[in-house]
């Protein structure tokens, strides 16, 4: 059996693998009347958003298709690009969407299991966040195989090629095009996720907790719905998102360098067979996901970790194999995936440590709170830029050994190549276990709605101790995922900035660009890349703002004309909030997404390829450090206030809450929005970028 079923294999039974996880998941019950109420409501709500969020996107993909075939008819794209454009956005939707349904459906079903017991709810939420996982992870890898036997079955049957390096080339320029369509149904997904979830987070706590005195998911908020469906459609089908692209991207764009390193077929499947062993190891991993009943935090950390080292170590194990099945003579690509791998759990401890409350800088970060809320957006803000550094070390450094250990050389072409596709390599290592490390994130929304859902239908106070101990965990597990995506989205970036170059040189066989620092173009393109996350997080910021000032305005309307609403005798109008934030997030989506896409190919137009390239690398550069940044700031200001929760310094309804409170506020739309946001940024205009490079190469006006 050739490599290529393996892969098809492995994607089918991850699927499978989700399938059953989501019927088993579905069998547990829902609980009282009361609470399956509730679920319903954020179900509706999620789908309808998801609905309206779909409609409007199908105008925008419409146009870009049309665009894009009108382009294809002059040779500028190629001839299959319009219809892959709309595959990979099909592909990433779908993906997204089934995540969100399952997320909504255990979110009741975590409640009820952990009135049974810790480890229950547990295993809920999780085997729901593991159908996320396993989804993404399966529907990418059969949408890159699929691709790859239909463009090698076409021109070698159809449209016929000269060579079996002109085939593999070929093959791999247009593999590279599915990220395109990936990349734009991620940004929406994530940036109008981000605003919905966050607009309601912020307008219910600003009115709930700050002016009305109201605990949190208390049911007489009106915002309180539209913050459980903003968890899942941001969260859960945004994070999918984001991370399908990450994955997607690293598979296609080594494929392409294992072109331009002359690594023929063996090179374009290992990193396809990588992924599947990962698929492999990564179901393994979640058999060994436990707890017990009166686990500390601790204990369940180590339960979630516990899986993601034994498929982190299965998957150093496997990938020694494959990469001596396909390269006997170049063992050193193993290294090279173990570096990406080792780089995934490296951030994954730094961002734990600056954003947990186990640790000094999130106690500090809380103390802060003692002289008011401006100490602690000041020391959030210290916090997020010091987080920085560890991060682009470790990154700096898995580069490095990457690519030597791939055989790259700096005094030839070729050794070059071939160190590129190394860091390639690298980028599939870290995310070769998405599976288990995506469930695990998913696990963190679906604790989180439980835990609502167990204050609003009035459970006992035990099981509310006990979704509060999954939340918190979820938080953890949340920060580090964003941690991860980040990294690997910086990987990403790097193999598909390669790429891009690569491609370029195809364009015009022999062609030299000048890429040298002192370079004009280059410098020019370097500021703006440079300066795009700051321009797309202000968008994306200003949004969450102003919608959020619509939910504020509309939770005080309720609370002042609905007699009884205090006292809890009347409900509260949820669906208005609801519907404002889809209608501000729909909206206000828009100019981030156009300005994403747009801005590789008027860089392109004017100032070629050395000024893509710029742009390249300073959005990527800059976007890495400012996420990083603004992922943890938000991470630590959330997890302050929890801490103070608990009952340090003060405690709930505290001046210290209070101004904790203010900085979580700040803190939510880093962390959920913009931050993550950055991600798909980056890599989005690397893709774009690739699409239109005959435009830099051939029509360019310096």
């Amino acid at each position: 059996m050739e490599p290529i079923s393996y892969v098809l294999l492995a994607s089918t039974l991850a699927l499978f693998f989700a399938i059953f996880l989501f019927v088993k998941t579905k069998k547990f019950s829902m609980g009282d009347e009361k609470s399956v109420k509730i679920s319903n409501a954020i179900q509706r709500g999620a789908v309808a958003y998801l609905m309206r969020q779909y409609k409007v996107v199908s105008l925008f993909f419409g146009t870009v298709f049309a665009v894009l075939f009108i382009l294809s008819l002059f040779g500028i794209v190629g001839q299959f690009v319009p219809f892959v454009f709309l595959l990979g956005g099909f592909l990433s939707a779908f993906s997204g969407y089934i995540g969100m349904k399952t997320a909504t459906m255990a979110n009741s079903r975590t409640a009820v299991a952990a009135s049974q017991s810790l480890n229950a709810g547990l295993r809920v939420a999780f085997s729901a966040g593991s159908v996320v996982g396993f989804v993404v992870v399966g529907v990418s890898l059969l949408g890159v195989s699929t691709w790859f036997l239909f463009l090698r079955y076409w021109y070698t049957s159809v449209q016929v090629v000269s060579s079996e390096s002109e085939l593999l080339r070929v093959i791999t320029s247009n593999m590279l095009t599915l990220g395109m369509g990936v990349s734009v149904m991620a940004l929406f997904s994530r940036v109008g996720g981000g605003i919905f979830t966050k607009a309601a987070d912020v307008g219910a706590d600003l009115v709930g907790k700050i002016e009305i005195g109201i605990p949190e998911d208390d049911p007489r908020n009106p915002a309180v719905i539209a913050d459980n469906v903003g968890d899942n459609v941001g969260d859960v089908a945004g994070m999918g998102a984001d991370l399908y692209e990450s994955y997607n991207g690293a598979i296609v764009s080594a494929a392409a360098l294992a072109v331009a390193g002359g690594l023929g077929f063996p090179g374009v499947l290992l990193p396809m067979m990588l992924a599947s062993a990962g698929v492999i190891f990564s179901i393994f991993g979640t058999f060994f996901v436990r707890t017990k009943e009166g686990a500390t935090q601790g204990m369940l950390l180590g339960s979630l970790r516990r899986g993601t080292y034994v498929s982190s170590v299965l998957m150093v194990v496997g990938s020694y194999f494959l990469v001596r099945y396909f390269f006997p003579d170049r063992i050193g690509l193993f290294w090279s995936v173990v570096s990406g791998l080792l780089a995934g759990v490296l951030i994954g401890f730094v961002t734990e440590y600056f954003t947990s409350a186990n640790y000094k800088p999130t106690r500090r970060l809380a103390k802060a709170s003692e002289t008011g809320a401006g100490t602690v957006i000041i020391s959030g803000l210290s916090l997020g830029m010091l987080s920085t550094f560890w991060p682009v070390l470790i990154v700096g450094a898995a580069i490095l050994v990457s690519f030597f250990s791939g055989g790259g050389s700096l005094s030839s072409s070729r050794g070059f190549h071939l160190g590129l596709y190394g860091v390639a390599v690298s980028a599939v290592g870290m995310l070769s276990t998405l599976g288990i490390t995506l469930s695990t994130d998913a696990y963190g929304p679906i604790a989180d709605n439980a835990g609502g859902i167990a204050e609003m239908a009035g459970f006992p106070s035990e099981v509310r101790e006990r979704t509060d101990a999954l939340d918190s965990l979820g938080n953890t597990t949340a920060a580090t995922g964003k941690g991860f995506a980040i990294g690997s989205a910086a990987f990403t970036s790097l193999a598909l900035i390669a790429s891009y170059i690569s491609q370029a040189r195809m364009v015009v066989p022999g062609s030299n660009f000048n890429l040298r620092l002192i370079s004009p173009p280059v410098m020019t393109g370097l500021f703006i890349g440079a300066v795009l996350p700051f321009l797309f997080s202000a968008l994306t910021m200003e949004a969450v703002g102003r919608a959020a000032m619509s939910i504020v305005h509309e939770v005080r309307r309720q609370f002042q004309d609905l007699p009884g609403l205090m006292d809890g005798t009347a409900d509260p109008d949820y669906e208005s909030c609801v519907d404002i934030c889809a209608k501000a997030s729909l909206k206000l989506m828009m100019a981030p997404a156009v300005i994403s896409i747009i801005t590789p190919v008027v860089v392109g137009f004017v100032l070629g390829v050395p000024g893509v390239s710029g742009l390249l690398a300073g959005a990527t550069i800059s976007g890495f450090a400012f996420a990083v940044m603004m992922a943890n700031s938000g991470g630590a200001w959330d997890n302050a206030k929890k801490y103070i929760e608990v009952g340090n310094f003060g405690g709930k309804g505290s001046e210290n809450h209070k101004a904790a409170v203010v900085g979580d506020t700040v803190g939510d739309p880093f962390k959920d929005t913009s931050g993550p946001a950055i991600n798909i940024l980056i890599k989005l205009i690397s893709m774009v970028a690739i699409v239109f490079v005959v435009l830099a190469v051939k029509f360019h006006l310096l």
